[in-house]
């Protein structure tokens, strides 16, 4: 796990998060609850109750900043007190939910949104859709349609955003100023031409590589590629879409092409070895290894405190040429909560998750804090938000009805993992026929997740 920046990214790096998710897949099919553990309690009558909130972040600022809105709640509800464990894995709380009993959290935080079809269809956490009914919130008018989108699984609203992340372009201005390039690039087409006239080779290396279009590199797994094209993963039926959505076969030739215009496979990754750590100050954007990057939010405080010696600036992630009218979208994920299934005190805690999740202040005081996204509409758009030019393009990300993530599946992120392996493949020459590729890759999909429901 990650732990040297301030956002829930950082500790969920592309391929970690998947291969969590797989490995806990089979918890998901093996042990199920009911969706009717919980109960009501007694702090709707102004008795005194404590419930107990785990979460997984470690950082300072972070803890503060929970801790803080922990405090505001407890302000405005007197006789609901909040028992807060920090640092706690993701296995570790899906361990405790099943097991429920005494000792098991109230309320949970995730930093993975792959975990939401488990959750949901496990149900050891309580369908949060008749509380927010109850209570006059509608969904679709709080929260952005992508963040909305992966707190759900088939309908079961069992988790809501707690902050986000949009991905978009970190650029070089003063690189791009010394190519003759005006501004950043809008589509692939211009991305593809940008990169190759950034680039500055250095006998069988770089001295400056224009962008870094390897899925192993950092923050470019398909899947944040996919965001751009909108890609649905699954049909109406459930079956994968992988060998049949067209855009899943531009987005694998357009890569590879750019690759080996790049130089090839071999060595972009022998240059992708050499790049520090990626929440450092050794991240190949800040060092000038790479002209430009796709990243999210959090990459604006890390560069203002490493300071560059170069200007930047930030701008939505290119789109797909055909797409061109989209420009704007971006991919997103981000921090889901939820509502314990068993918990015995289910009153107080949904009024602790309401308030983390829907209170303007509290969500835009933690947006500030830890230099994430907000997660609902009213929080965007907040007076309050600390914002600078750089940060407001994911805000706007966030807004767009056109950005996009991952849909919530049963098994977690396997789905992603099988056409992520695929996609190593592609990129590396191993694989020429896509056709055959996808087609075997889709029923890999369809195998496991029939598997995960039995």
């Amino acid at each position: 796990m990650d732990t040297t920046r301030s956002s829930p990214l950082a500790r969920r790096r592309p391929l970690a998060a998947l291969a969590a998710a797989l490995c806990t897949a089979f918890l998901a099919s093996a042990c199920t609850g009911t969706d009717s553990g919980g109960a009501e309690d007694a702090s709707a009558a102004g008795q005194d109750v404590t419930i107990t909130f785990w979460h997984g972040w470690n950082q300072d600022n972070e803890v503060k900043a929970i801790n803080d809105n922990v405090a505001a709640f407890e302000k405005l509800h007197p006789n609901i007190h909040v028992k807060v464990r920090g640092n706690i894995a993701d296995e570790k709380s899906e361990q405790a939910l099943r097991a429920g009993g005494p000792d098991a959290p109230d309320v949970v935080s995730s930093f993975s949104t792959d975990n939401v079809g488990k959750f949901c269809s496990s149900h050891v956490f309580a369908d949060l859709g008749p509380l927010l009914k109850k209570d006059g919130i509608d969904p679709a008018k709080t929260f952005p349609p992508a963040m909305l989108q992966y707190s759900q699984y088939q309908g079961n609203q069992c988790t809501l955003p707690l902050l986000g992340d949009a991905y978009g372009l970190f650029w070089n201005k003063t690189a791009f100023a010394k190519a003759g390039i005006s501004g950043p690039p809008k589509t692939f087409g211009e991305l593809a031409e940008d990169a190759v006239r950034l680039t500055i080779p250095s006998g069988d290396s770089y001295q400056q590589l224009g962008f870094m279009p390897n899925y192993h590199g950092y923050e470019t797994p398909i899947a944040h590629y996919l965001g751009q094209y909108g890609s649905t993963w699954f049909g109406p039926d459930g079956r994968s879409t992988v060998a049949t959505d067209p855009t899943v076969t531009a987005m694998l030739t357009w890569q590879k092409q750019l690759v080996d215009r790049l130089g090839g496979f071999e060595k972009l990754e022998k240059y992708r070895t050499g790049f520090g750590d990626e929440y450092s100050a050794k991240n190949p954007f800040t060092t000038g290894q790479v002209a430009m990057s796709m990243d999210g939010e959090w990459r604006t405080a890390a560069l203002a405190d490493d300071k560059p010696d170069f200007e930047w600036a930030t701008a939505p992630f290119p789109v797909p040429d055909e797409l061109a009218s989209t420009y704007g979208r971006g991919y997103q994920t981000g921090t889901i909560i939820g509502v314990a299934n068993n918990s015995r005190k289910r009153t107080a805690a949904w009024e602790f998750v309401k308030y983390l999740t829907t209170d303007t202040d509290a969500v835009v005081s933690f947006a500030n804090a830890i230099h994430n996204v907000p997660s609902t509409l009213a929080a965007l758009d907040s007076p309050k938000l600390q914002v600078d030019a750089n940060s407001r393009t994911f805000l706007d990300i966030a807004r767009n009805p056109n950005s996009s993530t991952t849909p919530a599946s049963i098994n977690g992120g396997a789905y992603q993992i099988s056409l992520q392996n695929f996609s190593f493949e592609v990129e590396s020459g191993q694989q020429t026929d896509l056709k055959a590729g996808l087609t075997a890759t889709a029923k890999e999909i369809d195998d496991a997740v029939n598997q995960a429901k039995k």
